[in-house]
């Protein structure tokens, strides 16, 4: 008995061999993912139908209490019996796909078993079909959670499976005694030997997927990093120095043997092996490359001439070719190269579609950012444009009645007026400018405005030293400064003074605007900055425009703040401090 249990044990283990090969196809592995369709019950049952063909044929002949051969047959003697791992194939088959397969596998065991003769031969056609009928039902459960039956459920269930063949054997074998003879002596060593290996065989399914689970749980992570890595490149447009960069990244991660990142017609960045003729500004060389731009389908090459670069001594052996796409047009390509064409497997072809949707998806929205940005950049360029065409006539106006009685002053509010329709002009081209420049245009504008009231108001400057090239939105100030003059004292014509002040608080530049005015009521003063405020003098646009393009630049952190009260009014507001070099 302990022989036959040494012997059956090999046999077994032929089968687990051959069970842990397969479960290192990638092929079979897709197949137990997908175990419900009709084509893959097809495909199972086919691959545990040979497995149980080789059980019959690796099996060791019995005659009564002797074993009379230890190598593959076909025949059997008239009261031979034959011990093998049959119960083991069918009764996985059905633990892992189900009644339907199970049955089948039996059906496929059961007549290979009974053409190989020997006593009673029926019998095990009867027992392979209720073992694949009670296996395919228990796995049932499994298969509807979509998971595996445990190693220890394998254990007892396939003793319990070769358990019911014994129990056949007994029932429905012709002479009782000689059935009751072969069950003492093949029975524990079959029984263990089918535990055992249907144990091993699940064993061997659930450590496969654990290592394919960390496997994915490592390339998820490794995805994420270059996903986070590449975002700033890839959303920053497709040019020569972001792709560059993205593909470094893409090459450290992934570890191939060379990354290349093209448009419709030139490369953009090529980082790795063969970087000496693939190089950037370069029109694209690869037949590959081409195709994948015409179809926008994803390619393989798995040799140097499907490949299809005709440099000499081209190291590339293998390549994947990704379409890049924007609102679904192929818009370039990224390719992953090898150097050894082996490299290039399964895992790196999924990994590939998976970044091929991350990389697009990231132009995609790099491009929305940059229409909303450019139609940004055009509403606050609109709002900055739009300058009050009152006090252009009136200034005329004024210079045109001083030419007559002190010419040089009209020359020098002319100047004035010059300089001030300037930095108008550059103001609307351009979202921040120097604060030298925006207090050259306050001046500008005061000058003016006293050469048309002389002695009605005074400005003092509070500016804080170091601060005169840091950026602020054009106008700022000067809104600001006018809005007083205009609104703040009302027809009061002597001791209106109005104080500006700039100066650093910790990341931000506070602005403030204060007067000695009459302050402002308290109805209008939650209105100001948010909506247009009638008055005798004006809508109140200007602020609302000035709010909505500090808004839009820095977010509400910036927008304009207003304190009031009978003895004056400050306007303030908080930008982020950035030099000439940001």
């Amino acid at each position: 008995m302990f022989n036959l249990f040494i012997l059956m044990l090999e046999r077994g283990g032929l089968i687990i061999i051959l069970a842990y090969i397969l479960m290192n196809i990638p092929y079979f592995k897709n197949l137990l993912g997908n175990r419900r369709k009709v084509s893959t019950m097809v495909q199972l049952i086919i691959v545990f139908g040979i497995f149980a063909i080789i059980s019959n044929f690796t099996g060791i002949e019995i005659d009564g209490n002797q074993i009379m051969i230890d190598q593959p047959f076909t025949d059997l003697a008239t009261h031979s019996s034959l011990a093998n791992t049959r119960v083991l194939t069918i009764g996985v088959s059905g633990l892992i796909g189900g009644p339907i397969i199970g049955v089948s596998v039996g059906i496929i065991s059961g007549a290979i078993r009974y053409l190989q003769g020997g006593m009673d031969a029926y019998i095990y056609v009867i027992s392979s079909i209720l073992v694949g009928l009670f296996s395919g039902l228990y796995g049932l459960k499994s298969i509807r959670e979509n998971t595996y039956p445990k190693v220890g459920e394998g254990l007892v269930f396939g003793a319990a499976m070769e358990a019911v063949q014994m129990v056949c054997i007994i029932l429905l074998s012709t002479n009782f005694q000689e059935a009751v003879n072969l069950v003492k002596f093949i029975g524990l060593p079959m029984i263990l030997t089918n535990s055992i290996g249907t144990g091993i065989f699940l064993s061997i399914i659930d450590s496969t997927l654990r290592q394919e689970e960390q496997t994915r749980a490592v390339q998820t992570h490794d995805v994420f990093q270059l996903t986070n890595e590449t975002m700033p490149y890839f959303r920053s447009g497709m040019n020569e120095e972001s792709c560059t960069q993205a593909a470094k990244i893409i090459q450290k991660l992934i570890k191939v043997s060379a990354v290349s990142i093209t448009n419709k017609d030139s490369i953009l960045a090529h980082v790795g092996a063969a970087s000496d003729h693939h190089f950037p500004s370069k029109k694209i060389v690869t037949n590959l490359s081409k195709e994948v731009l015409r179809t926008g389908e994803i390619k393989e090459a798995h040799s140097h001439g499907e490949i299809g670069c005709d440099h000499p001594g081209c190291p590339l052996e293998a390549a994947i070719v990704i379409p890049l796409k924007s609102k679904e047009k192929t818009i370039g390509t990224l390719k992953l190269y090898f150097t050894d064409a082996s490299k290039l497997t399964f895992v790196e072809r999924q990994l590939a579609e998976g970044l091929a949707t991350i990389f697009s998806s990231q132009i995609e929205l790099g491009e929305m950012e940059l229409q909303s940005q450019l139609l940004q950049d055009a509403e606050i360029k609109s709002l900055q444009a739009q300058v009050n065409p009152h006090f252009f006539f009136n200034t005329i106006n004024t210079i045109s009645a001083l030419i007559r009685v002190d010419s040089e002053k009209a020359r020098e509010m002319l100047l004035q007026l010059s300089t001030f329709f300037r930095s108008n002009l550059q103001g609307a081209r351009t979202n921040v400018i120097p604060l030298e420049k925006e207090l050259l245009q306050v001046e500008a504008y005061m000058k003016l405005e006293q050469a048309r009231f002389p002695d009605r108001y005074q400005v003092e400057m509070n500016i804080e030293n170091g601060l005169k090239n840091i950026l602020l939105p054009p106008f700022v100030i000067q809104i600001l400064v006018e809005n007083a003059f205009k609104h703040a004292f009302k027809n009061r014509k002597v001791d209106n003074i109005v104080q500006v002040t700039v100066n650093k608080m910790d990341q931000d530049i506070l602005v403030s605007v204060q007067d000695n005015g009459y302050g402002i009521e308290e109805d209008r003063l939650g209105k100001l900055g948010k909506e247009s405020v009638t008055s005798e003098k004006g809508t109140g646009s200007a602020l609302e425009n000035l709010n909505k393009r500090l808004i839009s630049l820095f977010g509400d952190k910036a927008q304009l703040n207003f304190k009031s009260s009978e003895q004056g009014t400050v306007v303030f507001c908080k930008i982020p401090y950035q030099g000439m070099e940001g």
